[in-house]
């Protein structure tokens, strides 16, 4: 699984022009599936989103979790995380198909409530504008290969 992890002041998704979901204050998760995730790697990846600690302390360090700042998390699926762009046409065989990928989604959202935090979301594989006031910026890449 891999997540764009960023550090929002506000942020919410908009389909037709109706917000479905927002955060006014945490992280803004774009999260993707691989076609061999396993529930595993999704409660690995809610772990590590849960506990970064990437929020400024009285020291401007960032130190802070989620949970010490009172911030909620939007996820948003996006399975172009999984893009091949090896040519100039990205192909997306290394996402997993909806029968997978959406357990998987839901899953991560409910791994996040269970450690208390307000989760709203987007609607899986629908046409969502997603905006942002990011702050810092703070953006970071996890991927379940690689931590």
């Amino acid at each position: 699984m891999r997540a764009v992890v960023t550090r929002v002041k506000n942020a919410r998704v908009d389909i037709g022009g109706v917000t479905v979901g927002k955060t006014d204050g945490g992280f803004l998760v774009l999260l993707g599936v691989a076609v061999a995730d396993t529930e595993k790697e999704c409660d690995h990846l809610a772990e590590k989103v849960c506990n970064l600690r990437i929020f400024e302390d009285e020291n401007e360090k960032m130190n802070l979790n989620l949970e010490q700042v009172g911030g909620s998390l939007l996820v948003v699926s996006q399975f172009t995380l999984f893009a091949d762009c090896r040519s100039r046409r990205p192909g997306f065989t290394g996402a997993a198909r909806p029968d997978t990928a959406i357990p998987l989604y839901e899953r991560f959202m409910e791994k996040c409530r269970e450690r208390g935090f307000h989760v709203e979301h987007g609607e899986f594989g629908a046409d969502m504008q997603v905006y942002s006031q990011n702050d810092g910026p703070v953006t970071i890449i996890l991927d379940t290969d690689v931590i």
